[in-house]
């Protein structure tokens, strides 16, 4: 009996897509404890970024990064390119806080501190704001375009640009002063990095809030991939109790009291809806969720990692000791390289250097110049020089000693720059000194 068979050739392999379709995620508002804290986090980081940029201090901006002076003040203390040390300080600083934040609490930051969660937070209010609740939400975007929706979404867009553009230009009032930039956009006389810089970091801050969002946290961010190294079985985090929470299941009336007792979570799906990165809790610890809270309302567990702490108060302590002990003069000497030694009338050596004087401090200093380390060593002719407030002043000056003073060749001195009115302010520095064979 013959069998039907199929025609196999016909067919083709079926398509494996080896990527997820992005989805988009509608999150529901959220009213809570932790909803307070964020608002409030979002609230004090903002305005120490808008509000930092029009502080005044000694007739200046109080915070500015000034890349054309190579110049770096920070409220009274100007920092110049050799102080880099101090950068590196604040990061290590930085770094350590971060991780003793995420072994005591999980991703804290990124639930409450982030850019990217803090923006995102203010594009989603803005959202809610000109579109609806979710469901108008979900609803505008199935309809078909028409006037209504293209003023709602122009709407929106247009109070999204506002945000991105000016949080551009503030980001550039850091770096040119407020003043001079606000005066350039004004005249249509803004310079091409400055302009770039505005529209590339307002750009980014509308495209990355705006619509990529959570695929940030969950794809672009290294941070969600090396959080698991930092935990240890103290660490705060959310998760799900499913010793409490299973089996899931609805409540509903009439309910046989013998049937299998259920779990305390009802399976009601809010704590889906309302996360910002679109997991479902209950399936364990997972790298896209940062610690927002926005699923829970509570959490009475906050430990202490002694370690992390010690690292950090250590390395903030030397850090600020070292800048209260900072002393604001810097001094660079160099030789005169055309005359190696030259012998004067009374058969005297002398040798003629360049002082560079940089005066870190916002006001004015006389500095006297002594100099030690050969018998007899003293600066020929004048021996003081006035330098302006945070500026760089160039110094010549003859360094004169007796013949005998020292072997033939190079012998080391050291220069002492002491400030007149203040003799705490010094330093001290080496140099060669030559003398003929």
């Amino acid at each position: 009996m013959n069998q039907p068979h199929e025609n196999t050739e016909d067919k083709k392999p079926a398509p494996v897509s080896f990527y997820e379709k992005h989805k988009i995620i509608y999150a529901k508002p959220v009213k809570g404890y932790f909803d307070n804290w964020r608002i409030a986090l979002v609230i004090f980081t903002q305005v120490l970024f808008y509000g930092g940029l029009w502080l005044t201090w000694n007739d200046r901006q109080a915070i500015l990064l000034h890349l054309v002076e190579r110049k770096f003040y920070i409220f009274g203390v100007v920092f110049w390119p050799q102080d880099v040390i101090y950068l590196t300080a604040l990061l290590i600083v930085s770094a350590y806080a971060l991780f003793l934040v995420t072994a005591i609490a999980g991703r804290l930051f990124c639930g409450y501190a982030c850019p990217q969660t803090v923006y995102t937070q203010i594009f989603m209010w803005i959202e809610n704001w000109v579109e609806g609740d979710r469901n108008a939400r979900i609803k505008l975007d199935k309809a078909p375009m028409d006037a209504r929706k293209f003023r709602i979404k122009a709407t929106k867009h247009l109070l999204w640009g506002i945000v991105g553009l000016w949080t551009g230009f503030t980001l550039v009032g850091y770096f040119t002063p407020v003043e001079e930039l606000i005066n350039n956009v004004l005249t249509g006389e803004l310079g091409p990095w400055e302009t770039f810089w505005i529209f590339f970091y307002g750009g980014f801050t509308i495209l990355m809030a705006g619509f990529m969002r959570e695929q940030v946290c969950k794809h672009m961010c290294p941070y969600a991939r090396f959080q698991s190294v930092m935990f240890d079985p103290d660490t705060m985090i959310i998760t799900y109790d499913e010793e409490r929470g299973e089996p899931r299941g609805a409540r509903k009336k009439n309910v046989d009291p013998n049937a299998p007792k259920l779990g305390d979570c009802i399976d009601c799906n809010q704590c889906v809806i309302v996360c910002p990165t679109g997991i479902d809790i209950r399936k364990g610890l997972q790298y896209e969720c940062i610690g927002c809270a926005a699923c829970i309302d509570v959490c009475d567990q906050v430990m202490d990692k002694v370690l992390y702490t010690a690292i950090l108060v250590f390395i903030t302590g030397m850090a600020a000791w070292f800048l209260m002990n900072r002393i604001p003069l810097k001094v660079d000497i160099i030789r005169d390289r055309s005359t190696l030694a030259r012998e004067a009338d009374d058969g005297r050596i002398e040798n003629v250097y360049m002082l560079q004087i940089m005066n870190t401090e916002e006001r004015p200093h006389r500095y006297r110049v002594s100099v030690e380390g050969l018998p007899g060593a003293e600066i020929a002719g004048n021996s003081e020089v006035d330098a302006k407030a945070a500026g760089l002043t160039s110094f010549n000056t003859v360094v004169s000693v007796p013949p005998d003073a020292g072997k033939a060749g190079s012998n080391q001195i050291h220069f002492e720059i002491v400030a007149v009115d203040n003799p705490d302010i010094k330093v001290r520095e080496k140099a060669a000194f030559l003398i003929p064979q």
